[in-house]
């Protein structure tokens, strides 16, 4: 026993070893040993070959398979607004015809609503050898099969380990390095240690997602005094785009290992964490925020004003409170790759613990994000159109659709205030087309 104990110690260091020398040290230094490069190239090519073997396989069955995108609903729309279709009831007298439009677009709501399903993962084109497959996927050949196992055996029993140790490591950093820096009297030297503790652990925790990311446009990023504002799909977008540059973080305050990370943050960031209750009251964060903007030495604040996890195809509705603060905002666009792994959360199916255990088994994170120019509010813009305009901006950099909808209906109704909007637009556009005498 004491051998194989020695032995399993052994193994232990000797693999830790490896891990620091090879990846936490280049990564804390900003440097990279062509590893990742290696294995994203080797990664693409493996992709591409499993894409042909399906095509060829499927080549006589279904010649379109592959070939043919799979589309995003299950229902083919009719995109015709209720204005256009409306403006051709030109008739004083009605008839039951006319009601035919809104009972097809009932039908289409009732099937598959174009909110729902932005809270499950898009479909692929094709599979990318992880378990979630394209809809139209079957058995091709025993070689494809064969390649998938090898994956699996690799991604469960390299991959995982490797990057859960060095999540361990970065988190760990993270808490004695903030906790340390935190001891410090508040000077320049204390910001800078702050940074450099912050920048360092999200590269390594970056590595630990095996992640690509591609800035664009770092003119444009977010400067101190500021306010960052970008679309959400997953909660690693914040270590996304810590690995480029430090934030100060908005939030809740929360228990267990979050919680410890919290509390050993903010002594040395002044990052912004609310208790519960205080959350609720809109008038007191929005104090604390203006008061954070205000100071133009401290870090631009990280917000998410869609609230919730959006599917990485679309931007839902911006809550107005970030841009009520004031101060310059500066809009941030972050679209992820989903041929190597979906970085979507959907919390009302999955757990934070399922979520990464998900994404430490896939084979990378790779995504792109475009800092765009910095906006500020307009004369005369209220809050609400700020907002718009802003996640107009978003969407349009990063190739999503943009959508009017509360991300809060993902678990909650629609607004009885909200329904009574459209049925009063509804009756406006009768009268004006005519339909009513």
């Amino acid at each position: 026993m004491e051998d194989v104990g020695s032995l399993a110690a052994r193994v232990a260091a000797v693999w830790l070893a490896l891990v620091l020398a090879l990846i936490v040290v280049p990564s804390a230094l900003g440097v990279s040993l062509g590893i990742s490069e290696a294995y994203m190239r080797l990664l693409v090519r493996t992709l591409e070959w499993a894409t042909i073997r399906m095509e060829k396989g499927n080549k006589k069955a279904q010649p379109q398979l592959l070939k043919t995108p799979v589309a995003n609903g299950i229902i083919e729309r009719d995109e015709t607004t209720m204005e256009k279709e409306i403006a051709g009831l030109h008739r004083v007298d009605f008839e039951f015809s006319d009601i035919f439009y809104f009972c097809r677009k009932g039908f289409e709501a009732i099937v598959e609503d174009e909110v729902t399903q932005r809270f499950s993962s898009e479909e692929l084109v094709s599979w990318n050898l992880l378990t979630r497959t394209n809809v139209n996927f079957h058995y091709v050949s025993l070689r494809l099969t064969v390649v998938w196992v090898v994956g699996v055996v690799v991604r469960y029993c390299f991959l995982l380990p490797l990057r859960f140790t060095l999540a361990a490591i970065g988190i760990t950093s993270m808490i004695v390095g903030t906790t340390v820096v935190g001891q410090l009297p508040n000077s320049s030297v204390k910001s800078y240690l702050s940074e450099l503790v912050h920048l360092t652990c999200s590269r390594i925790l970056v590595r630990a997602l095996s992640g690509t990311i591609h800035y664009h446009n770092k003119e444009n990023k977010p400067q101190k005094g500021g306010i960052c504002v970008a679309n959400h799909t997953s909660p690693i977008d914040a270590i996304i785009l810590t690995n480029d540059g430090c934030y100060a973080m908005v939030g809740q305050v929360h228990g267990g290992l979050m919680g410890v990370i919290q509390r050993a943050t903010v002594k040395a960031c002044p990052h912004v964490w609310f208790e519960r209750s205080e959350v609720k009251d809109r008038h007191l964060v929005t104090k604390r925020l203006r008061e954070h903007v205000a100071d133009k030495s401290k870090l631009p604040i990280l917000i998410f004003p869609e609230g919730t996890c959006i599917n990485n195809t679309s931007v839902m509705m911006f809550k107005k409170g970030s841009f009520e603060i004031g101060g310059t905002i500066y809009p941030v666009a972050i679209k992820y790759d989903p041929q190597f792994g979906d970085a979507f959360w959907n919390s009302s199916k999955y757990n934070i613990v399922s979520y990464l255990l998900r994404i430490m088994t896939s084979w990378a994170i790779v995504c792109n994000v475009w800092y765009m120019p910095p906006m500020v509010r307009k004369e005369g813009e209220d809050a609400v159109q700020f907002a718009n305009r802003v996640r107009s901006a978003i969407a349009q950099q990063g190739g999503l659709t943009e959508l009017p909808w509360d991300g809060g209906l993902k678990r909650a109704k629609v607004k009885d205030t909200f329904r009574e909007e459209q049925q009063k637009n509804y009756s406006k556009m009768l009268v004006r087309n005519g339909s009513i005498g």
